[in-house]
C-alpha cells in the first residue's frame, strides 16, 4: 500500500487530497472518500481508506473546498453545491488514474458526506457503488434534534453573514460542534465529545463555519434522490443517532433499488471508533467486495 499527497482542480481552486493506491498492478476499484460537516481528512477517514487499500482497493481521500489542506478563499465556507463539485472533480481524478479503474469507482461518504453521496451518484450517473455512513439524509429530519432556539440563534447568525456576504464583507462564522445549550450547529450532548474523539494531534480542523450555511441544512434533502441510483448503496446506520434520526434514514434508504441496510445500536459519532468502526469497515469491506470484485 502506498499513499502519495496529489491535488487536482475544482472550481479554479486546488484540492488536496492522499491517493492510496493498493499491491499490483491493477486495473483496481477506487473509492473517492470525503468527510462530513466542517470536518478534514484527517479525522479517522485514513483508517478506513486504509482498510479498502489492504483489501485491494484503490482511495481517493480529499479536502473539500475552503477547509483543511485545499484552497479556497474565504476559509471555512460550506456551500454544499461546491462540495458536490468538489466530489465531481475527485471521481474525474479517479476515472484518469493510469492503474484505477474507470468503471468501477465508487463513493464513500459519513455525516453530512453520507448525503452527499447519494445527490452526487444520482447525478454522475455512472457510480459503481456507494457507502453512506451514519448519513444525513433529510434537512427537515435534522431539524428538531438541533433545537428550536438554537435554530432560531443560528438563523438569525446566518441571516447576519448572508447579508455580509452580499456587500463583500467577510464570513461571519459560529461553532460546528460546542456543549447543549451553546450556539452551534451540532449542539447534542455527544456532538462537543464525539468530534474530539476523531481529532490527530496535526488536525488542520478549525471548530467554525460561515453562518449562511444555517440557512440551507433545513432545506438540503439529498436521500429524497435515492430513488434514482441504479447502482447498489449500502447506508450503515446508527441506530440511537442524534443528527441523522433513524426513522428518516430508514425512509430515506428505502427508496434506493439496489439499497442494503446495516444497523448498529449505537449514536452518531461512535461508529469512527472501536469495535463499532471495526464492525462497519468489515461490512463496507465486504459491500466492496462483493459488488466491485465478483
Amino acid at each position: 500500500m502506498k499513499r502519495a499527497d496529489v491535488s487536482f482542480a475544482s472550481g479554479g481552486e486546488k484540492i488536496a487530497a492522499w491517493l492510496y493506491q493498493p499491491e499490483g498492478k491493477g486495473p483496481h476499484p477506487v473509492v473517492v472518500m470525503a468527510h462530513g460537516f466542517s470536518a478534514t481528512r484527517e479525522l479517522r477517514l485514513p483508517a478506513y481508506a486504509e482498510r479498502f487499500c489492504e483489501a485491494g482497493f484503490g482511495a481517493l481521500l480529499f479536502d473539500y473546498r475552503h477547509f483543511g489542506a485545499s484552497g479556497g478563499e474565504p476559509r471555512q465556507l460550506l456551500d454544499i453545491s461546491r462540495q458536490h463539485a468538489d466530489y465531481h472533480a475527485a471521481i474525474a481524478y479517479a476515472r484518469g488514474l493510469p492503474w484505477g479503474d474507470r468503471d468501477r469507482v465508487a463513493l464513500f461518504g459519513s455525516s453530512f458526506s453520507g448525503g452527499h453521496v447519494i445527490a452526487v451518484a444520482a447525478q454522475d450517473g455512472h457510480i459503481a457503488a456507494v457507502i453512506s455512513q451514519c448519513p444525513f439524509q433529510d434537512g427537515l429530519a435534522t431539524l428538531p434534534a438541533l433545537g428550536a432556539v438554537n435554530i432560531l440563534r443560528m438563523t438569525v447568525e446566518g441571516l447576519r453573514d448572508q447579508i455580509g456576504a452580499l456587500f463583500g464583507g467577510a464570513p461571519h462564522t459560529i461553532p460546528a460542534v460546542g456543549p447543549p445549550g451553546a450556539l452551534a450547529v451540532m449542539a447534542t450532548p455527544d456532538s462537543e465529545p464525539g468530534f474530539k474523539a476523531l481529532l490527530p494531534p496535526d488536525t488542520n480542523w478549525q471548530n467554525r463555519v460561515a453562518a449562511r450555511i444555517a440557512l440551507h441544512v433545513g432545506t438540503y434533502r439529498p436521500g429524497l434522490q435515492a430513488s434514482k441510483l441504479a447502482c447498489p448503496v449500502l447506508y450503515c446506520v446508527c441506530d440511537t443517532d442524534s443528527l441523522c434520526p433513524l426513522d428518516a434514514t430508514l425512509k430515506c434508504a428505502s427508496r434506493a433499488k439496489r439499497g442494503e441496510v446495516k444497523r448498529y445500536p449505537i449514536g452518531h459519532f461512535d461508529i469512527y471508533l472501536g469495535e463499532w468502526f471495526e464492525r462497519a469497515v468489515e461490512d463496507q469491506t465486504a459491500f466492496l467486495r462483493r459488488h466491485l470484485l465478483s
